[in-house]
């Protein structure tokens, strides 16, 4: 199988799995990591594959989306086999794919995963950043904002947001970051003069 067909066959296994995800983990997210991730590759002249197909993959087994990780990685391995990738490009991908989430604390070993690791955070950035932040928390139940409690959706910048500038690995995502970094805390700035 080229790797056209691959790719598409990768496309059509994500969005049978998130065309009803709400939490801003959805098709869309998916799309725009797997866009950024294609511009960054190309900058970095990384495998352009194994980006796209990374970037397409990287949430099919997140503990915040998948009841078991470890049967998601099952599934994935099962469905990659049978795309006819080679052993060493499965590695690579299921190997990126657990190392990209913010919550592990982790970094990919491969320049590809390292770009989709960049090219996720980035989303997580700037006016779609803060569009699903409050979108996950909403769908989590949380507190918008709360002077009391620790469980809120502002909580969630200072938790994770505000220190995704410093960990981008790549040129152009560091300059993508700058700007998105510093809408953020505009934002924040305003909410705060709002809710006072």
């Amino acid at each position: 199988m080229d790797k056209h067909k691959q790719l598409s066959a990768i496309r059509e296994y994500v969005k049978a799995l998130f065309i009803n995800e709400r939490t801003g983990h959805d098709l869309y997210h998916l799309q725009r990591v797997t866009h950024t991730a294609k511009l960054i590759a190309c900058e970095e002249d990384a495998n352009l594959f194994l980006s796209e197909a990374i970037a397409w993959l990287h949430d099919t087994t997140d503990h915040k989306l998948v009841e078991s990780e470890e049967q998601a990685k099952i599934t994935l391995r099962k469905f990659l086999d049978s795309i006819l990738l080679s052993e060493s490009e499965i590695e690579e991908i299921l190997e990126a794919i657990t190392t990209i989430s913010f919550s592990k604390e982790e970094e990919p070993s491969t320049l590809e995963g390292k770009i989709v690791q960049d090219a996720d955070r980035l989303d997580a950035m700037g006016a779609i950043g803060i569009a699903r932040a409050f979108t996950y928390g909403g769908a989590k139940k949380r507190f918008m904002y709360h002077e009391e409690e620790k469980d809120h959706t502002i909580q969630h910048f200072y938790d994770k947001l505000l220190k995704l500038k410093s960990t981008m690995h790549t040129a152009s995502a560091r300059t993508i970051a700058e700007e998105r970094h510093l809408f953020m805390q505009q934002f924040l700035d305003q909410f705060y003069k709002e809710w006072n």
